[in-house]
């Protein structure tokens, strides 16, 4: 089924649509429709530039879409040893896991903001909307992610200073990185490291590419959000009112970067709340 080419465009795609409404992000629902699980009463949904004003009608499977709720936001404690993801081949075991009593009982279905490798653990995002999935993991969002790394090998604070003008491996070009030795015991160290683009596994490499072997790597903020001391496997919600007002900040196209608030305030606000 598709939008009448002589009909003037109103509303949104309904993939985007679907994503809102936490169906799966948007990626995963195009998917969906190529396999020909979406209606929209009997007829099958053949693309998803279908541009519907609403999801009235549109079933997934075979079952009814609820209305899109406001967009959720939860902070969740990964532990090590988790697959981010619905379903892992292998059989080990996910996120979802975890989250099974963790989230609260109103929760529908959530989605991860970015992933953690299975030995990575700490601060994950989760969001029932998903454009806000989409435009926190976009680099040019700029967002900070930054993480904590126990490492052994010889490196000097000079070596990490060097990475504030990015590196290249294997062809990868990385760019800006903000690292700093916050310890080290002989050839131990603990290494604060904060990125902004998020590549598969960029903190790792990183560091291997200096020589270091990684034994435990830990993401502590993203964005104006931390984990501050919540324990392992736990989730905490951000209040509406919060996610309403980051949202409007985040980076859009066309807006100047001096009528966003930044990420420093956002994030003295998310703390003030979160000690409430």
């Amino acid at each position: 089924m598709t939008a009448p080419a002589d009909t003037p465009r109103s509303g949104d795609r309904i993939a985007k649509l679907l994503a809102r409404a936490g169906i799966a992000s948007r990626r995963e629902v195009e998917r969906m429709i190529v396999d020909g699980r979406v209606r929209i009463g009997d007829a099958v949904v053949t693309t998803p530039n279908t541009v519907l004003t609403n999801l009235k009608g549109v079933t997934v499977d075979g079952k009814a879409v609820k209305a899109a709720e406001p967009p959720r936001l939860f902070i969740f404690h990964k532990p090590s040893g988790l697959i981010t993801a619905e379903r892992d081949p292998a059989g080990r075991p996910t996120i979802y896991t975890a989250l099974r009593n963790a989230l609260p009982a109103d929760a529908r279905r959530v989605m991860p903001i970015g992933r953690l490798d299975f030995n990575t653990e700490g601060l994950l995002l989760l969001t029932n909307d998903g454009g806000l999935k989409r435009t926190m993991e976009l680099p040019s969002t700029g967002l900070p992610r930054t993480y904590r790394a126990r490492t052994f090998g010889e490196v000097t604070q000079d070596q990490l200073d060097e990475l504030i003008e990015g590196v290249e491996i294997e062809g990868m070009r990385y760019g800006k990185i903000n690292a700093n030795m916050e310890r080290s015991t002989g050839r131990n160290q603990w290494i604060e490291v904060t990125i902004t683009e998020g590549k598969n596994r960029e903190v790792r490499r990183v560091l291997e590419y200096l020589g270091l072997e990684v034994s435990r790597l830990i993401r502590t903020v993203y964005g104006p959000f931390e984990l501050l001391d919540l324990p392992r496997g736990a989730v905490v919600e951000v209040r509406q009112v919060e996610v309403e007002r980051f949202m409007r900040g985040l980076k859009q196209p066309g807006v100047p970067a001096e009528a966003r608030p930044s990420h420093e305030h956002a994030r003295n606000r998310v703390l003030r709340d979160r000690r409430r």
